[in-house]
């Protein structure tokens, strides 16, 4: 019989990965020594391994390049980084290692790219998308910098009132772009996506206020769906709907040549993971020039905004099991040394599913557990993996101290989680390590941000 931990991941699990392995009866992730990070620098504990962040963005440059060459599709593609997944700096400083552009979302994310420039990380030829509905902050933000030379900046426009405050303060000639307002599936709540443009609007509205404006030139129709880029009847379809109002806009726009299909390419959430990135980069670009050379006009060149997929591989939370409780006969809850409500909201707020493993005792027996944040709120607990719908740990001893990391945690939960603020019951943003490798691939570690001490919880809510 079978009844090592390490037994059950052989048998249930594809194991080991290109992130994992395990030495010496200890996980390793990108060959950093997990249990050695802990003993330097404790838990809780969040770590963001900075090279994935590289390592994707060339991956997904690799796909539409083999794609491009295989269609022999003749324009160009430009990978976009979606700062709302993560506007920390040492994120968007990696990712622009890669000739990037950046999509921006808010007013703040213009004072983010301000920022980079003033720190010579970018310079005023930054490409940046700006989408989201834009307040008269926002709006001015973006004309003021394409007022003082950051050309490359391109609102897309989510209703008509942006272009009419664009036009008063913006002083020359400066591009825009559309956003469709697609249809959602049908498990939604709503029928049409409250961000966007119509289907049925856009070309009459190009007709009547952009096709004659004095200084707007139309060149990005946008595209893009919250359910992301799946291989799906509705995705297909409403990708296909994008291609038709495209087609229609450059037979009467010329000056039209981009087309921006969004984000949405999925992570790793399981290690039985399966999606074919490259199967669905070469549909994607076969169907759009297919749907081009159909209707007689030149294909666009393609852009993506990809959040979660630049960034979310990268990022790990490492805890301790500090206790466990038995309630009943059946039930044991292993007791984290930290909070899911701070520290990884989605498990709670939309059941989010992320790769669980132990990082030591690989060798030793398992058992089912629950495993349980320290705040008094119900849904404080993490109950399942997707590979077995159950959790399995190494047994949980007093003797023998137990390790846990969650994986791919690197988009949105700082942010979700309120990044230094007071949280659910006053527990603590854990301490922040960003690792990388240096030119001889030697590991370097650095202290982004330390744990929050009680003096600085106090001081927030105004008792200090």
């Amino acid at each position: 019989m079978k009844i090592k931990y390490s037994e059950l991941i052989d048998q249930t699990l594809y194991f080991p990965t290109e992130e994992f392995n395990v030495s010496e009866n200890n996980l390793l992730f990108h060959d950093v020594p997990l249990m050695d990070v802990v003993e330097q620098f404790g838990t809780p504990l969040k770590i963001s391994y900075l090279p994935r962040i590289s390592q994707n963005i060339q991956k997904a440059k690799s796909w539409f390049k083999e794609a491009f060459e295989k269609t022999e599709y003749k324009k160009s593609y430009t990978y976009c980084y979606c700062t709302k997944s993560s506007h920390f700096n040492f994120v968007l400083e990696e990712a622009l290692k890669n000739e990037i552009s950046i999509e921006t979302s808010s007013a703040y994310d213009m004072d983010i790219v301000k920022s980079l420039y003033e720190k010579e990380k970018v310079d005023k030829n930054i490409e940046v998308i700006c989408n989201g509905f834009k307040t008269d902050d926002y709006l001015m933000k973006i004309s003021d910098m394409i007022n003082n030379g950051f050309e490359n900046i391109t609102p897309i426009l989510d209703n008509y009132r942006e272009l009419d405050k664009l036009t008063e303060s913006i002083d020359s000639t400066f591009n825009i772009g559309i956003r469709i307002a697609s249809e959602e599936e049908p498990k939604f709540e709503f029928y049409t996506s409250r961000l966007g443009i119509g289907y049925k609007d856009i070309i009459p509205y190009y007709s009547q206020k952009i096709a004659e404006h004095p200084n707007a030139r139309l060149k990005m129709l946008h595209f893009f769906i919250n359910t992301g880029i799946k291989d799906t009847s509705y995705y297909w379809n409403e990708l296909y709907k994008c291609l038709r109002v495209y087609a229609r806009l450059k037979k009467i726009a010329p000056e039209v040549d981009s087309l921006n299909i969004g984000g949405g390419f999925p992570i790793k959430t399981s290690l039985n993971f399966d999606y074919d990135y490259q199967y669905m980069v070469e549909e994607i670009v076969s169907q759009i020039k297919k749907f081009c050379e159909e209707e007689g006009v030149e294909e666009p060149n393609i852009y993506t905004e990809f959040g979660s997929f630049t960034v979310g591989e990268s990022g790990a939370n490492l805890y301790k099991i500090i206790s466990q409780k038995r309630q009943n006969d059946r039930e044991k809850w292993n007791m984290i040394d930290s909070s899911f409500m701070t520290t990884l909201p989605d498990t709670w707020a939309i059941s989010r599913h992320f790769i669980m493993l132990p990082l030591n005792r690989w060798e030793d027996t398992y058992e089912r557990v629950f495993l349980g944040g320290l705040t008094c709120d119900s849904d404080d607990y993490y109950n399942s993996e997707q590979h077995t719908n159950a959790i399995y740990l190494p047994v949980f001893s007093d003797t023998k101290p137990l390790y846990i990391g969650f994986f791919h945690t690197g988009a949105y939960q700082e942010t979700i989680g309120g990044y230094g603020g007071v949280h659910h019951c006053l527990m603590p943003q854990p301490r922040h390590v960003l690792i990388q490798k240096d030119e001889n691939g030697e590991l370097q570690y650095e202290i982004f941000r330390e744990k929050q001490e009680p003096e600085d919880i106090l001081k927030l809510l105004g008792y200090k």
